[in-house]
């Protein structure tokens, strides 16, 4: 049984995006919306900002109490965000994640973006061996200093 890559596995085919002037009120209704937990800060045409997740809007915007509507996407969204091609295998992506700290991670094909990978995207079986994955590559460090 050959593994899924990133872009197999994604549930949704099309990318959830905002502007960099959109607030994050704008930001959580167009992610409950869609139900999904992260939205791309988009840029015109194609140019990846930023990504935006649940958990930006826990950390940096409600446990500092600032104002949903007066607070622009921009101010507290990931910049920069690691992408990896849609040929990624699902294991090798969930390793990069856990070993990152992160949930999700846009699918790029050169500039042109494609989706978002998420966890909960990956198998019980590909999880397992990204998490051997993982602890392969930290033995390997340790003993390479």
């Amino acid at each position: 049984m050959t593994e899924r890559t990133v872009f197999q596995s994604i549930s949704r085919k099309h990318v959830i995006s905002l502007g960099p002037q959109a607030n994050v009120r704008d930001a959580a209704c167009v992610m409950t919306r869609a139900n999904c937990g992260s939205v791309l800060i988009m840029d015109l045409p194609d140019t990846l900002l930023g990504i935006l997740t649940e958990r930006d809007l826990m950390t940096r915007v409600l446990a500092k109490g600032l104002d949903p509507d007066r607070t622009a996407v921009r101010d507290v969204m990931t910049p920069n965000p690691i992408c990896v091609p849609p040929e990624t295998l699902v294991s090798d992506a969930v390793a990069l994640m856990l070993e990152r700290g992160f949930r999700h991670l846009p699918l790029a094909a050169g500039a042109k973006i494609l989706g978002v990978f998420s966890v909960r995207d990956a198998l019980p079986r590909e999880i397992g061996a990204a998490v051997s994955l993982s602890e392969f590559r930290e033995q390997v460090n340790d003993v390479l200093g």
